[in-house]
Formats: structure tokens, sequence, C-alpha cells
């Protein structure tokens, strides 16, 4: 990792919050890696799908 130079400002829930740090505390890690894990593994699930919007918009399709 090259370091962290950006940060997220989010609005959610006060109960969903609470849970989610509750859980991460349970499995003692550290809520913002859990985020991070999250954000990679959503970027990987949806990249081949970006990718193939992407062909088919240069070969004229929507």
């Amino acid at each position: 990792m090259t370091g962290k130079d950006a940060g997220f400002r989010i609005r959610v829930e006060r109960d969903l919050r609470d849970k989610f740090i509750e859980m991460c505390r349970a499995k003692d890690r550290p809520a913002a890696q859990v985020i991070r894990d999250f954000m990679r593994q959503y970027i990987d699930d949806n990249a081949a799908a970006n990718d193939t919007q992407a062909v088919k918009k240069q070969k004229g399709h929507s």
C-alpha cells in the first residue's frame, strides 16, 4: 500500500454503525480495515461486469 491520503465521511444509521463496530471488535479487526477489504472485494467482483459493458459500448451496443 502506498499510504492513505484520502478519506470518506459517510452517514449511516446509528444502529447499523454500532452493530458493525461491535462485530469488528468481536473479530478483533479495525473497522477501517474491514471497509477497505470490502471495497477491494467489491471492485474485484464488479470489474468483469464493467469490462463487459465497456466492450459493448465500444462495439456500439448499449
